[in-house]
C-alpha cells in the first residue's frame, strides 16, 4: 500500500482540491474530519495521513511514507539540520506561496546599524520556528557570537525585547511591517511541494498517486535558496506601510548578553491558541482586563493599563523557557508544557505559583483499539509477543514521554517527538501515544483507546524563582492575589507545589523532577 502524508491547518483546502483533481479524492479530508488516518474515496491501495506541516519531512525522510504535500520552507528547515536526509522535492504546486525573512525592530536597527555590520556583536539572539536555517543565516552572515532560540511559533513577537533578528516565514512585506518589523533579509521562496523518500523512488512503483499528481497541469510553484541571503523587497519596490503601536524603547546593552535581564517593568506572558479562552475568562474575572486580548482574539502586545506591568502574547509552549531566561516574571501556561520544561532541565529556576484550575485535560497514554489489553503491562506483553524488542512513543511532550518510558520500566523504547495531530501516529509509527485529551473524541476518532491516564494538567502562573524587591515584588505580588481570588481549585506555592494528580485520587501521578516548585511524591 502506498502512504501519502497530508497537512493540517492552512494548506488543507488546497490540497484536497489538488488530490480531487489528480483523481485521488478524500471526501473526509475535504471535510476537516477529526479523523487523523483516512483512505482515498475510490482507491483502496492509498493510505493517507494527516500531519502537522513540520512532520511531514521528517517522515518521508525517515521512509515511513512514500511522497507527502508541505511547504518548501520544512523541507529547507530540515535539510539544514540533516543534509544527507532521504527526502526529494518532487515538483512545486500553486498554492501556499510564502517567503522566509530575517526581520528586525526599526530601532534595533537604528541603535545598531545595518546587520551586515553585526559580525563582531556580541550576543546577537535570534529567534524562529525555524533554528536550523537560522543557524545558517548566522554562519553565513560570520555572526561572531550569536544565540538561536527555538520557539513554537509568534517569533514575530519577540523583537526588540526578548530577540534582534526574528526568522519567519510570511506571505509579503505588509505582513512583517504589520507585526512592527522591518525585513532586512530574505533566506528563501518557496510554495507548497510535492515530496518523496529517495528510498520509496528508488524501490516501489509510485506512479499510481506520482503520475496523477505530477502530470496535474498549472503554473509552477517556487523554491528559491539564494547561496547567500539576498535583501529583502529590492528598494524602489510599493512597500504598503499601516500605522503601528510604537514598540518600548530598548537600552542600549540590549541584546549583548542572552539571560536575565534588569527591568523596571513587570512582564507578563498570556498564552494564544487554545488556552486564550480560559486565560481570558481567568483575567477576566480577577479583574485584569487588557486592551487588545480577548476571548477570541488578541494583539501580541496588549495595553495593560496597570503602570508598571507589560504584557505580551507567545505560544504557551514557549513561556517555560522564557521565563527561565529571565524574559518574563510571569506567564500564564499549562502545567504540561511546565513539567515537559523541568524534566528537560531538572535545575530550571521556573516554578508554579499558582494553579488556577481552568483549561483542565487529561495526559494519558493511548494505544490502538486494535491491542487487546486494558493495562499498560497488558499491552507490552502483547507486543513483546509480537516481537517488537523497541517500543515508540510519540508526543507532542518528548521529555513527559521520555520520563513515563524510564519510570513505567517500558524496557528499549524510542521518543518519537511530534509537532501536533499526533493521533496520526499510531499504530503504523508508534505503540504509544503520549496526549492530551479533554473529551476524548479525537482519541475515538482515531481508533484509539486509554490504557493510562498519566495527569492531569490545568493552566498555572508560573516565575522564576528568587527574590525580588521593591515595587516590582509588590505588584507581582498584587496580580498573584487577584488571580489567586478567582482560581477554580486552590493553588499552592514553592516547594509545596507537587507534580499534578488525575482526577479526583484517580489515575497515577508522575513522578515530579528534583528542583523547586516540584517535589518528588
Amino acid at each position: 500500500m502506498l502512504k501519502l502524508a497530508v497537512p493540517t491547518g492552512d494548506l488543507r483546502a488546497a490540497v484536497a482540491r489538488v488530490l480531487t483533481a489528480a483523481g485521488l479524492r478524500c471526501d473526509e479530508y475535504a471535510a476537516g474530519s477529526r479523523a487523523l488516518r483516512l483512505r482515498l474515496s475510490e482507491r483502496a491501495d492509498v493510505a493517507l495521513r494527516v500531519f502537522r506541516e513540520k512532520d511531514i519531512p521528517i517522515q518521508v525522510a525517515l521512509g515511513n511514507y512514500d511522497l507527502g504535500i508541505c511547504s518548501a520552507a520544512w523541507v529547507a528547515e530540515l535539510q539544514a539540520r540533516y543534509p544527507q536526509d532521504d527526502v526529494m522535492l518532487l515538483r512545486p504546486l500553486d498554492f501556499g506561496h510564502h517567503h522566509l525573512v530575517v526581520a528586525a525592530a526599526p530601532e534595533t536597527l537604528r541603535r545598531r546599524g545595518p546587520v551586515r555590520g553585526w559580525a563582531g556583536a556580541r550576543g546577537v539572539r535570534i529567534v524562529s520556528e525555524f533554528p536550523g536555517l537560522a543557524e545558517r543565516f548566522a554562519r553565513r552572515m560570520r555572526l561572531a557570537r550569536y544565540v538561536v532560540l527555538p520557539v513554537w511559533g509568534a517569533a514575530e513577537a519577540y523583537p526588540p525585547e526578548d530577540a534582534d533578528l526574528a526568522v519567519l516565514a510570511v506571505q509579503d512585506e505588509a505582513e512583517v511591517v504589520a507585526a512592527g518589523l522591518e525585513p532586512v533579509y530574505t533566506i528563501m521562496d518557496g510554495s507548497a511541494w510535492l515530496i518523496g523518500s529517495r528510498r520509496s523512488l528508488a524501490a516501489r512503483d509510485l506512479s499510481p498517486v506520482l503520475g496523477p499528481l505530477l502530470r496535474l497541469p498549472g503554473p509552477e510553484g517556487s523554491h528559491r535558496a539564494p547561496a547567500f541571503p539576498r535583501a529583502a523587497w529590492a528598494p524602489g519596490e510599493p512597500s504598503p506601510r499601516p500605522a503601528t503601536t510604537p514598540l518600548p524603547h530598548v537600552a542600549a546593552g540590549a541584546g549583548e548578553e542572552v539571560g536575565v535581564r534588569a527591568s523596571a517593568l513587570v512582564r507578563l506572558a498570556l498564552p494564544d491558541g487554545h488556552a486564550q479562552r480560559h486565560t481570558y475568562a481567568a483575567l477576566r474575572d480577577a479583574g485584569l482586563v487588557f486592551e487588545g486580548y480577548g476571548e477570541t482574539t488578541c494583539v501580541r502586545r496588549p495595553v495593560s493599563g496597570i503602570e508598571g506591568l507589560e504584557v505580551k502574547v507567545i505560544r504557551p509552549q514557549d513561556m517555560p523557557q522564557q521565563v527561565a531566561l529571565g524574559h518574563f516574571d510571569l506567564a500564564i501556561t499549562g502545567r504540561d508544557w511546565l513539567l515537559d520544561h523541568r524534566y528537560q532541565f531538572p535545575s530550571s529556576p521556573v516554578v508554579e505559583v499558582l494553579d488556577l484550575g481552568r483549561s483542565r485535560y487529561t495526559i494519558a497514554a493511548a494505544v490502538s483499539e486494535d491491542v487487546p489489553a486494558d493495562t499498560l503491562a497488558g499491552a507490552l506483553a502483547y507486543w513483546r509477543a509480537q516481537g517488537r524488542t523497541v517500543i515508540r512513543v510519540a508526543s507532542e511532550y518528548p521529555n513527559i514521554a521520555d520520563h513515563f518510558a524510564r519510570w513505567r520500566h517500558l524496557g528499549r523504547y524510542r521518543i518519537v517527538p511530534v509537532n501536533g495531530a499526533s493521533e496520526a501516529f499510531v499504530p503504523e509509527d508508534s505503540e504509544i501515544l503520549i496526549e492530551g485529551s479533554e473529551t476524548g473524541a479525537s482519541f475515538r476518532a482515531n481508533r484509539l483507546k486509554v490504557i493510562e491516564r498519566v495527569f492531569e494538567s490545568t493552566n498555572c502562573v508560573i516565575a522564576r524563582a528568587g527574590v525580588t524587591t521593591g515595587p516590582r515584588q509588590a505588584l507581582i505580588e498584587r496580580l498573584l492575589e487577584q488571580l489567586r481570588s478567582v482560581a477554580l481549585t486552590p493553588g499552592k506555592a514553592g516547594a509545596d507545589s507537587g507534580p499534578p494528580r488525575q482526577g479526583r485520587g484517580t489515575g497515577r501521578v508522575l513522578p515530579g523532577p528534583a528542583g523547586p516548585g516540584l517535589s518528588r511524591r
